[in-house]
């Protein structure tokens, strides 16, 4: 623009040089010819310094706009959860206070999907795919086949963020190195066998033999076991297991159990912790310890535990998802993170129950001391 304008004031100057040389009539003419020339040059140039002006505001507006739409966003979320356990419902209220403390909260730019699969398989593929259809802009899965099920559905286009999977390499949604098998990744609640084992031997100085039930299908499970009996023989103990496929072999299978063992430890495992009220009777009738892997069990019966608090591990999670959802990150570009701290806590009322005293050094590094039992 600035070039054209210039040109035209040059070709008046040159017309005015020429003009020079003809009759006074002909100059006052070219005089006249080059002021108006001049002013039109003048105009010229205001139009293009206002045109100039106008396109920088336009594009300003444009970033303001594109920056306020961009803080207005609002994003759908749907959460799968594997099974009604306390410790998968604290993973999903943590979960979306992780969120809200990223500023992404339900009822102002946060829309909750929410389905439980009641511990089956089929039906947490078919919640996974309901998400989807619904254009999910990220699905939260809590628990490893929750996990399995949507990274399956999604085909890595959709983004899925898990939590509660205890070992996401042996559930193929990590690689041994801790990178994303795709658009995938979340936070591990491997549990601290070697704490854990460690805290039974001070309860119980002369029990030998440790159960454990399990579900077989479960990857997190079968991972859990092997490294129960890879590190019980240091500790002094043999680990009984019994393994089971469905809900209604729990109860026959934990009565075999109690035959043969000292204690039972739980796991993570969604189905038998499912059936927690029913292994606890058994147990109780029989004057056998059961040892939690997280403190919602000992709140519900179980004698200790070395272990999670699950609040805290939903809310790691929010805020890696949060990250996903403002488009900081890909899930791809994160590795799945592990909460490393566990903790004791101790439930006294069972333990009065079971003519059992806690060595003082656990109560005194004790998290939590229980001294009633939470009904489920």
């Amino acid at each position: 623009m600035k070039k054209s304008v210039m040109g035209m004031v040059l070709g008046v100057m040159m017309a005015s040089v020429l003009a020079s040389g003809c009759s006074s009539s002909t100059g006052t003419a070219s005089s006249t010819a080059v002021k108006n020339s001049t002013a039109a040059a003048a105009k010229a140039g205001t139009t293009a310094a206002a045109a100039k002006t106008g396109t920088t505001a336009a594009a300003k507006s444009g970033t303001t706009a594109a920056n306020k739409a961009a803080s207005g966003k609002s994003y759908t979320v749907g959460i799968a959860e594997f099974a009604e356990v306390a410790s998968l419902d604290n993973c999903r209220e943590g979960f979306l206070k992780g969120l809200k403390d990223e500023g992404i909260e339900e009822g102002k730019n946060l829309t909750v999907l929410y389905e439980n699969a009641n511990a089956d398989g089929s039906t947490a593929t078919q919640i996974a795919n309901d998400f989807l259809t619904k254009k999910a802009d990220l699905i939260c899965a809590i628990a490893t086949p929750t996990a399995q099920a949507a990274y399956a559905a999604s085909k890595g286009k959709t983004p899925v963020i898990f939590t509660a999977v205890t070992d996401p390499v042996a559930a193929e949604l990590a690689k041994s190195d801790g990178t994303p098998v795709g658009e995938i990744t979340g936070t591990s609640d491997k549990l601290p066998v070697d704490a854990q084992l460690k805290m039974i031997r001070k309860v119980l100085p002369n029990a030998k033999k440790v159960g454990i039930l399990y579900t077989t299908s479960e990857i997190n499970s079968v991972s859990a076991v092997k490294e129960y009996k890879s590190l019980s023989s240091g500790y002094g103990f043999e680990i009984v297991e019994s393994g089971v496929a469905a809900p209604t072999d729990i109860a026959q299978a934990a009565d075999n159990l109690l035959t043969k063992v000292d204690c039972i430890t739980m796991l993570t495992d969604n189905t038998v912790v499912a059936s927690l009220p029913v292994v606890l009777k058994k147990a109780n009738d029989k004057k056998i310890p059961v040892f939690g892997s997280e403190v919602e069990q000992v709140k519900n019966g179980c004698l200790a535990s070395e272990g999670l608090e699950y609040v805290s591990l939903g809310e790691q999670t929010g805020k890696m998802a949060a990250k996903v959802l403002k488009g900081e990150k890909k899930a791809s570009e994160l590795n799945f993170e592990t909460v490393k701290d566990a903790s004791f806590y101790g439930n006294n009322k069972v333990a009065s129950n079971l003519g059992i005293t806690f060595p003082d050094d656990l109560k005194k590094s004790a998290a939590k001391m229980f001294d009633s039992i939470t009904e489920k």
